[in-house]
């Protein structure tokens, strides 16, 4: 059974960092493309980054140059390093995961998700 669980979320002012893990039990992890959205209070679910098993990764152009993901496939866990937060990165945060090379930025073709984990930027 797959499950994705998400920690580090938290409070952090403005210009700040956090970093988020996403722990997985996924027979076998190395297969699949790991993933984060976000979604903001009454606003649609997000694609923030994502890592393919190449460990090739990809960006929204919001995130670009501030955030970053990597995968540590002994631990089975996916990171996101965020930096210079924004006010504007305040969001629930979720870890996705698919197996495939195409729609890797649509949160409706993800299977698998997780919980989520709150992150808010304070001014």
């Amino acid at each position: 059974q797959v499950q994705l669980v998400e920690s580090g979320g938290g409070l952090v002012q403005a210009g700040g960092s956090l970093r988020l893990s996403c722990a997985a039990s996924i027979p076998p992890f190395a297969g699949y493309n790991m993933a984060w959205f976000r979604q903001a209070p009454g606003k649609d679910r997000e694609f923030v980054g994502l890592i393919r098993p190449s460990a090739n990764t990809d960006y929204a152009d919001s995130v670009k140059g501030r955030f970053t993901i990597s995968r540590d496939s002994t631990k089975k866990t996916v990171y996101l390093q965020m930096s210079s937060l924004k006010v504007e990165d305040t969001a629930v945060y979720y870890c996705a995961a698919k197996v495939g090379s195409t729609a890797l930025r649509d949160p409706k073709d993800y299977r698998f998700w997780g919980q989520g984990t709150q992150v808010t930027v304070s001014s």
